[in-house]
């Protein structure tokens, strides 16, 4: 299990630049990201965590790339080059504001499996992210009510839930609702580094 990590105990992990970690990445690892900006604080506060958004690597053994399927605000289901993120955020030339970690789900999950997680998320592509149910989440938390029913968008958490949900690995839920922070405290998963 991951513990709980403050700000600054993100920043005190090991950094490893991409290129030297590339080639250990596997499908299935986990994306934790703690960003610094004005949305990633939103959800920080209302879920009480340092991390804003988690996502789920695919490599692609024929175009020998590294792809994070991810559940993205305004734009929902997408699958992008994790290369983009730490170049290019958003085309912006700059890389992402914030720390990313990657993880590991242990004990190691086949190969199979994984895939089938995977072709899982890939079939959610284009769903749009569900951008009020951060509000929802904090609204939940602050007058102590439960879930409402799932529909077909997602935040970040729950495609990632969902995925592994899929394939008979699920996440433990502290709460009513998924949070990055969720998946992270759950004991199958091992921080591996931090990326730059």
């Amino acid at each position: 299990m991951a513990d709980s990590l403050s700000k600054q105990a993100i920043q005190e992990l090991p950094l490893h630049a991409y290129e030297t970690l590339r080639d250990d990445l596997r499908t299935g690892d986990l994306v934790f990201c703690s960003g610094s900006y004005f949305f990633s604080h939103a959800i920080q506060r209302f879920t009480r965590s340092v991390w804003s958004h988690v996502g789920m690597i695919y490599k692609d053994p024929t175009l020998q790339r590294v792809f994070i399927l991810e559940s993205e605000t305004l734009i929902g289901v997408r699958l992008a080059p994790l290369s983009k993120y730490l170049s290019d955020y958003h085309g912006k030339n700059r890389p992402y504001k914030g720390n990313i970690v990657v993880a590991r789900v242990h004990p190691q999950i086949d190969a199979d499996k994984l895939n089938r997680a995977i072709s899982y998320g890939m079939d959610e592509l284009t769903k749009p992210y569900d951008n009020f149910e951060i509000l929802r989440i904090g609204m939940r938390i602050l007058f102590r009510v439960s879930r409402r029913v799932r529909d077909r968008k997602y935040i970040c958490s729950e495609l990632v839930y969902d995925c592994f949900d899929q394939i008979g690995v699920p996440f433990s839920l502290r709460d009513e609702y998924v949070s990055p922070d969720d998946i992270w405290l759950d004991e199958q998963v091992q921080p591996r580094y931090r990326v730059m």
